[in-house]
């Protein structure tokens, strides 16, 4: 048996046990089947991808099953297995089989854990299919797989009416994207006539120029072809406009989010555009939109981050961000840059989520980082993990010696950007550096919130409801909860708690199981953009043609101006001096800015109002137009004249015949007789 039938089909397997087994088989039991699974298709992918590094392994397509023979639409299941399918496999089998590790420290109290876990073993597959698929309707399959367990994973405390809201948020929010997917799927399929990626990349050349009859316009046709599946890339990947899901999706366990929001879902899209480079190549106002569109992302999500209190959502923000990062490498041609951004991001964001939720674990699910402090000392592991996140997050690293992670694959975003030398690359380059300052400003506030200064428990609702009813019977479904009022009144941090045992309540490291996923994590974090820089970024060889390499590009940003390759290093340092003066120097400083630009914070605060907006433009005409059609078409016509129309017909004819039985024998002789003469008369005349 090929071992990528093993990789894909594993956790699938390992879902229907936990799923269909669930309480009958225990909570040990389903752990362990999708755990183990996931390690093992884990351990399969590695050798491969090294495979590819090594030159050993060649790109191949296994059949599974014929599938659909209809017309001239004929396409088999068939799992494709190259350079750019091995980068994700290692990078979604890795996480998730760390993830489902964490988790059985993190969900250890909760009553629906065999449910969780087949969750989890589930969205792996989705995700496995997509990147192995082999044609665009298997993608597609993939890609609404990945969507409904999204969907299951974000509501699944479902009792909370947040994580209901957020789940169906997201849902909602993705079809409109998948529309546009579809769309360029069904374009796609009429003119290339075929599904195949494979021969549609093939033929992408030769329709460069050609036009076609799009909404009553000629237009270009690769052109139309690729922004409809940008559309769906958007959506997936929670671009500007389409991007207001990820944040809410929150609500779900915080694995989870480290899961489906940081290192797989969410980098579908890129996947999905480096898949098809060859394809968007041929099509020059798809890739400046796709620039624009990631390098307006970039800069709007980080501005964002820099106001958030909850620990998640600041980490949400900075994963909107990256994504923008990806989207306009690929823009500007720099598909293989984009990849190792993907991947070198995947460590280094799973290990920043699994941190924060190590911190929430150790602080009684409290997410709000205003009743943090001091913790490093409380939890030192996890400091570290995560501190070792955020220097890879924001670049940390000496030019020509060593770096974190996102040294590498940040700072040749920017190089390739730069290098391109169109006016489109360079607001991409502006927008990135600008960004980039204000991801390292929002990763540092983060941590010196959360590390250093004085204790702030004492404040925290969630603390002493922990003191009060022990803190070892968390309620997962319905924890106390601040009212957003509050959150929205208060902008500062609050005064310490002078008491460095604040109110009896001590935090505590998180179990082994959730340790040791940050501890393998940090080793990503740290080397993951050192070991793997020139595989990514130079191998053309180790690609081979998975995707378009534009050696020319990649020539050009090895030779940039040395104050373009300092440029992330500078604006690093800007955003690590600017957080310690504001939340360890001077800490009223916060506090004076809001005062002085209370109108410029609450517009990033609010998330620059896309929330209130679109709520404005469909949500509430949307409501608006259902109660028409509820009052008006259901109520006042359907069930007027439909059920209770024929019902009050059949009631009065009712109680008409009832008044004529009268028991008298003369009473029904008499209507007999007038019955026989009506009917003598029908037929006489």
């Amino acid at each position: 048996m090929h071992p990528i039938l093993i990789i894909v089909f594993a956790p699938l397997l390992a879902a229907l046990i936990a799923g269909l087994g669930n309480r009958m088989i225990g909570n040990v039991a389903a752990k362990s089947v999708t755990t183990g699974a996931l390690f093992l298709s884990a351990g399969l992918s590695w050798p491969i991808f090294l495979g590819f590094l090594g030159g050993d392994q060649n790109a191949e397509v296994i059949e599974v099953l014929k599938w659909v023979e209809s017309g001239s639409l004929n396409f088999d299941w068939s799992l494709r297995v190259d350079a750019l399918t091995a980068v994700m496999l290692v990078v979604i089998n890795s996480v998730s089989a760390l993830v489902h590790l964490y988790s059985w420290g993190y969900m250890e109290e909760d009553p629906d854990q065999p449910r969780f876990f087949a969750y989890l073993s589930l969205f792996t597959f989705a995700m496995l299919m997509l990147v192995t698929a082999d044609n665009l309707v298997q993608m597609f399959f993939g890609w609404e797989g990945v969507g409904l367990a999204s969907y299951l994973l974000i509501g699944f405390w479902f009792r909370k009416p947040s994580a209901g809201a957020a789940a169906i948020k997201a849902f909602v929010v993705n079809r409109v994207g998948d529309l546009g997917f579809m769309l360029g799927i069904f374009g796609t399929f009429l003119v290339f006539q075929t599904t195949s990626i494979t021969e549609i990349l093939a033929a992408a050349p030769a329709m460069s120029g050609s036009t076609i009859t799009f909404v009553g316009m000629r237009l270009y046709t690769m052109d139309i072809l690729c922004i409809l599946l940008f559309i769906g890339a958007m959506g997936k990947s929670a671009q500007l406009g389409l991007h207001t899901w990820l944040p809410d999706a929150m609500e779900g366990p915080t694995p989870v989010s480290a899961l489906i929001h940081a290192a797989t879902m969410v980098t579908a899209g890129v996947f999905m555009l480096c898949r098809l480079s060859p394809m968007f190549e041929t099509a020059p106002t798809a890739l400046t939109i796709v620039t624009i569109v990631g390098a307006a992302t970039c800069f709007f999500a980080a501005t964002i981050g820099t106001t958030q209190w909850d620990i998640k959502r600041v980490i949400a923000y900075s994963t909107c961000s990256q994504l923008g990062y990806m989207f306009f490498a690929a823009g500007v041609g720099a598909y293989g840059v984009a990849m190792f951004h993907l991947f070198t991001h995947a460590f280094f964001k799973a290990l920043l989520f699994l941190g924060a939720g190590s911190v929430i674990h150790a602080m009684h699910h409290e997410q709000d980082m205003r009743y943090y402090g001091n913790l490093r000392k409380h939890i030192p592991l996890t400091f570290y993990a995560m501190l070792a996140g955020t220097l890879a997050i924001t670049g940390v690293g000496v030019l020509g010696v060593f770096g974190f992670a996102g040294f590498y694959s940040k700072d040749a975003i920017l190089e390739a950007a730069w290098a391109r030398g169109t006016g489109v690359s360079q607001f991409a380059f502006w927008a990135g550096a600008i960004a980039a300052l204000l991801t390292s400003f929002y990763s540092w506030r983060l941590m010196f919130l959360t590390f250093w200064g004085k204790p702030r428990w004492a404040l925290s609702e969630h603390i002493q409801h922990a003191v009060h009813h022990g803190h070892d019977d968390p309620d997962h479904a319905n924890p106390p909860k601040q009212e957003d009022a509050g959150h929205d009144a208060q902008h500062s941090v609050p005064s310490p708690h002078e008491d460095d045992g604040t109110a009896g309540y001590h935090p505590h490291e998180s179990p082994v199981s959730m340790l040791i996923p940050l501890g393998v994590l940090t080793l990503g974090a740290i080397f993951a953009g050192f070991a793997f820089k020139y595989d990514f970024i130079d191998g053309e060889a180790f690609w081979g043609g998975s995707i378009y390499f534009n050696e020319n590009l990649i020539h050009a940003l090895h030779v940039v101006p040395l104050w373009v390759k300092l440029t992330a290093t500078i604006v690093m340092l800007l955003g690590l001096a600017g957080a310690y003066l504001a939340y360890i120097a001077k800490p009223d400083i916060p506090g004076k800015f809001v005062a002085t630009f209370s109108g410029l914070h609450n517009f990033v605060y609010r998330k620059w109002y896309f929330d209130e907006l679109y709520d404005a433009m469909f949500v509430k005409p949307a409501f608006w137009f259902g109660r028409q059609f509820w009052k008006l078409g259901d109520i006042g016509t359907i069930d007027r004249f439909g059920p209770n129309g024929i019902a009050w017909v059949v009631d009065r004819s009712a109680g008409a015949a009832k008044s004529i039985q009268s028991g008298y024998v003369y009473t029904y002789a008499l209507i007999m007789l007038l019955g026989l003469v009506a009917a003598i008369t029908f037929v006489l005349l």
